[in-house]
């Protein structure tokens, strides 16, 4: 029996057979194929684009890559800019992916953001099995990648599940930069209370490391990539985000009103 398996029968036990049914719910639902309004896109924001899938996923299943993209672009927008100085890369999942799957370093090299003077890679995780088929996962965790110490922080709210995904990205992007990167598995992890709160806890954990760490502190000072003691409220996360798509769609629609805004400015409603 895998780490997840014993993870979710253990969750099954100590659930409700009501919330034990909307699990069930959840997961069925996720394995149908989307209706065209579900496919329909809710929200353009530069470049990505929010289904009504992805938000119905926001709202309490497990996140698409697309909702990950978002949240990257969203801190690169509204958080990053106003660190100029800063050279932290977000690398969306679609990135990983290709990482992973193209062997040619030269090609990835050309694909990926240029990484030749960043200090911080961030790297969301996924156990895809299947690298050429999309939404093929079943969890997510987060990798963050200080090149200036050479080494690669994972951030896994599910035991230590990915870690041997971890492993192997840190492994390709080591080949990649040309330099050796020492992997290490943060054990004290704010962990997940069922089985689908993972990409929420990527998004967050990704967020104050960002923050409250990265971007807190001078340059020189140690700084330490520890989240003991960080409580992660999914829930409440969860809300946050949607309102922040929403709030966003609510400008589109604003703007879609107003003959004089670009057509193609951020955010925009196809």
């Amino acid at each position: 029996m895998t780490l997840r398996d014993k993870f979710n029968r253990r969750l099954n036990h100590s659930e409700s057979p009501q919330r034990r049914r909307s699990s069930r719910r959840l997961r069925s639902n996720r394995r149908r194929s989307p209706s065209p309004a579900a496919a329909q896109t809710y929200l353009s924001y530069h470049d990505i684009s929010l289904t009504w899938n992805d938000i119905k996923a926001l709202e309490d299943d497990w996140l698409t890559d697309a909702n990950i993209s978002f949240w990257e672009e969203f801190m690169e927008q509204e958080v990053l800019t106003k660190y100029p100085q800063a050279k932290i890369v977000l690398l969306r999942p679609t990135m990983t992916i290709l990482m992973m799957s193209v062997k040619d370093n030269a090609m990835v090299r050309d694909a990926l953001p240029d990484l030749r003077d960043v200090t911080h890679i961030f790297l969301p995780i996924n156990d895809a099995n299947n690298l050429n088929q999309a939404e093929s996962g079943s969890h997510w965790s987060l990798l963050l990648v200080s090149i200036l110490d050479g080494v690669a922080f994972h951030y896994d709210s599910l035991n230590g599940a990915n870690n041997k995904e971890a492993w192997e990205a840190t492994s390709r992007l080591a080949s990649v930069l040309g330099k050796e990167l020492r992997f290490h598995y943060l054990r004290d992890t704010p962990q997940q209370e069922n089985s689908s709160d993972c990409g929420v806890f990527v998004c967050i954990t990704m967020r104050h490391l960002l923050v409250k760490r990265l971007l807190s502190v001078n340059a020189g000072q140690k700084i330490s990539m520890s989240m003991a003691g960080k409580a992660i409220d999914s829930y409440g996360a969860r809300k946050e985000m949607l309102k922040i798509v929403n709030n966003l769609r609510k400008e589109a629609e604003r703007r879609r009103l107003t003959p004089s805004t670009p057509s193609d400015s951020a955010p925009r409603i196809e």
